[in-house]
């Protein structure tokens, strides 16, 4: 790409405005992204962020406002009017066929499917090597890792001709070494001349691979500011409009009496694959047991056999030293196991999209009435409670469910289950997707239960979020536990490691 190209304006958003009915999404936001240059892109959820890149790629159309693409003002119709300025979107799940190899993937729906199999593979090899990817053409995309397949969804926009690239959570999943491997790539693309837009929550990778910042607040453009001259505490401000900790407390909990024990355990999926290979744990009161491991390690199966949702083919879960297995979730739930796993779409379990906050804490509080006849009141005074306690943003506590911000979902996901007062809460990616403000809402809420002798076992993606939070970390990888570790001392490298497999301890050691 020539000098020329990377010193001009790839995007300019000029006074961008777009309203869903009532809802004002995006408000006269200017935003400006270079050939040549890493834009980051900030904000809290709801600040305008999705809808402002989803009329990039051409899903959604501006109200007002114009748009100009290498100085030239456009009107972009659709995802294809898109690819043809050279606009290519790398969405967080994926949208890859998995019976396919990465080559068929990436020439889907192209003309040149029709090239003979060496001409593609020679044009796909050329694109690898400009860019410094790694991959192997004939490699189905059920084989790979998560790291594989982003590399795939890259290829597939570069083989389409795209100049300009927005990447949304790209590190959502990775380990600290394939980040580093996707940084290597950007870095190198940025080098080709290629304009980069990156939305991500992780203010750490923010200052490390961009150059400019822009921040959204409630759908405006609050500011764009130079990488080298910012700092999390100046970015975190600009997002939330006032100053917020990024501490996070590790209250040290003294004489911690184990309430659950996992032995042997392995655990099938559905379709006869092992989910969980004979693993082992305990977990004590007031201990908060981190678990690490890339995407479909086990994890959700982890959390469905302790609430007895998933079949056990061997071992035992010994809760208060009692075998739960065989009991049905209702039971478990009333021995005080509680779990909140948050999909990555968010209302697919555990709410009823179409039910408002109170009816969706009836599904947990309804047994306990007594007569033929349900009270609503203790259900409403939970809902108001969690409202004021969490600052859900809702019109009421019987608006449905599916019509609040995927971070308020998730307060009230969480929030219901620690109102139960379980003895053991299980969280499974409590803050995916949330802003900053609110995991540091949802970190606090789990330190107050640590705090009340409750033993936590905390599914995250951030590795330096459960560095911090945790007090010892639990590693899984490919249905195994390679490795416990000491939070405290343990870095992020290290548990990199842990979770490809690359190194194991003699677990039980």
């Amino acid at each position: 790409m020539s000098q020329s190209l990377e010193r001009k304006n790839a995007i300019e958003c000029r006074g961008i405005t777009k309203s869903f009915g009532t809802v004002l999404a995006n408000d006269h936001i200017d935003l400006t992204v270079r050939y040549g240059e890493v834009l980051a892109l900030l904000g809290e959820n709801g600040s305008g962020k999705t809808t402002l890149m989803n009329m990039l790629s051409g899903i959604y159309h501006p109200d007002e406002g114009s748009i100009l693409i290498g100085g030239k003002e456009t009107v972009i119709h659709s995802p294809v009017d898109a690819m043809s300025l050279g606009i290519g979107m790398i969405y967080q799940h994926f949208k890859l066929v998995d019976v396919f190899t990465a080559m068929d993937n990436i020439v889907l729906g192209t003309k040149e499917k029709r090239l003979s199999q060496k001409a593609l593979k020679d044009k796909i090899t050329g694109i690898c090597q400009s860019f410094g990817l790694e991959i192997d053409p004939e490699k189905r995309v059920y084989e790979m890792s998560v790291s594989e397949k982003q590399t795939v969804e890259i290829l597939k926009v570069l083989y389409r001709g795209a100049q300009i690239l927005i990447l949304d959570e790209p590190t959502a999943v990775l380990t600290p070494q394939e980040t580093e491997r996707l940084f290597a790539i950007l870095r190198k693309m940025k080098e080709q001349g290629c304009a980069i837009i990156i939305i991500t929550h992780k203010l750490n990778e923010v200052l490390e691979i961009s150059d400019r910042v822009t921040i959204l607040r409630k759908g405006k453009s609050i500011d764009t500011v130079q990488t080298a001259q910012a700092d999390e505490k100046m970015l975190t401000e600009l997002m939330v409009g006032q100053a917020v900790s990024l501490e996070i407390e590790r209250p040290l909990i003294e004489e911690k009496q184990p309430i659950l024990k996992v032995v042997d355990l392995t655990v099938t999926r559905p379709d006869g694959s092992v989910a969980i290979d004979d693993i082992s744990f305990e977990i004590r009161r007031g201990e908060i047991l981190g678990v690490a491991g890339v995407a479909g390690s086990g994890q959700k199966e982890l959390c469905e056999a302790i609430a007895g949702l998933m079949k056990i083919n061997k071992g035992a879960i010994l809760y208060e030293k009692e075998n739960i297995i065989g009991k049905t979730p209702a039971e478990i739930i009333k021995m005080g196991i509680s779990m909140s796993f948050v999909p990555e779409d968010r209302l697919g379990m555990g709410l009823v999209a179409s039910m408002g906050m109170v009816e969706n804490m009836l599904l947990k509080t309804y047994r306990n009435s007594r007569g033929p006849f349900v009270d609503r009141r203790p259900a409403r005074e939970m809902a108001e409670n969690l409202v004021d306690k969490l600052g859900i943003v809702t019109p009421g506590v019987n608006t449905p469910v599916r019509l609040m911000s995927g971070g308020n979902v998730q307060k009230v996901l969480l929030g219901r289950e620690i109102e139960s007062k379980p003895n053991l809460l299980i969280t499974a990616y409590p803050v995916r997707g949330l802003d900053i403000h609110s995991s540091y809402t949802i970190y606090d809420l789990l330190n107050e239960q640590k705090k009340q002798n409750v033993a936590v076992i905390f599914i995250g993606e951030d590795l330096d979020v459960l560095l911090e939070l945790s007090d010892v970390i639990m590693v899984l990888s490919h249905g195994r536990i390679t490795g416990f570790l000491d939070a405290r001392k343990a870095t992020k490298e290290q548990v990199g490691l842990y979770m490809t497999g690359a190194v194991k301890q003699e677990v039980g050691a």
